[in-house]
């Protein structure tokens, strides 16, 4: 009789030690399966017109004497802004910087001998959203050369062009973001059933960076926006 006394507690031990395996184990069990997401990436992308656009005119005079060469640059302004307005564009768009002379002999490290001493810079810079309105008056460049005008560009290979803007991101924005959620679930959805199992509700969601890139280099007026977003799901 002691012996068998003594083997209840034994026995109530085990049995609950067996029963706190067990808990233990669906316990694990549940745990992975309340932890079963999947996360996945949506892409949406855009191509759009450039809405802004910034140009600059750079022309050169070399001479010894300033005054003279700046009443020279006065005069090439003038006929760059009337070249300018007469193709459609705002005054208000055009901004005229104020000239450059710089003095040759005095950066003339190598002593050689210059006809001029002088080399006058003027710039008039457009910033317009008339994108159309601006390409086009960058085809008729040939018109200010006739009259004495030469466009250049970076003596040192520097110069980028005009640059291109898109700005319109917040209108198309919700559209995109809305497309590349779909397209992530698209592909959960996928995946769920490739492996037995339902999308469930969205766990946490990121939104990634948009980018606005040039299409190509040879059309830096046509954007390329671009916005990846990550988002994790359930599975039941």
């Amino acid at each position: 009789m002691k012996n068998v006394q003594s083997l209840v507690p034994s026995a109530l031990i085990a049995a609950a030690l067996v029963t706190l395996g067990f808990s233990l184990r669906s316990g694990i069990v549940a745990f992975k399966d309340m932890d079963r997401t999947v996360v996945v990436k949506g892409l949406a992308e855009r191509e759009v017109k450039a809405d802004k656009v910034t140009w600059s005119l750079k022309y050169k005079e070399v001479g010894n004497d300033p005054a003279a060469m700046y009443d020279l640059l006065a005069t090439k302004n003038k006929t760059v802004m009337t070249f300018l307005t007469n193709g459609g564009i705002k005054p208000e768009d055009i901004s005229i910087n104020p000239p450059v002379i710089v003095d040759r002999q005095a950066d003339n490290y190598g002593n050689d001998i210059m006809n001029y001493r002088y080399k006058a810079i003027s710039i008039i810079t457009v910033t317009s959203k008339d994108v159309d309105k601006v390409r086009a008056l960058m085809s008729k460049q040939s018109e200010l050369m006739k009259q004495g005008v030469a466009i250049v560009g970076d003596e040192y290979g520097n110069d980028a062009g005009p640059v291109y803007e898109y700005t319109g991101l917040m209108d198309i924005k919700p559209e995109m973001v809305e497309e590349a959620t779909k397209n992530a679930r698209v592909t959960a959805q996928k995946f769920a059933d490739d492996s037995g199992s339902k999308i469930g509700k969205i766990r946490s969601a990121q939104q990634g960076q948009f980018s606005i890139e040039n299409r190509d280099l040879n059309t830096p007026y046509i954007k390329h926006v671009r916005v990846v977003s990550t988002i994790e799901y359930s599975l039941e």
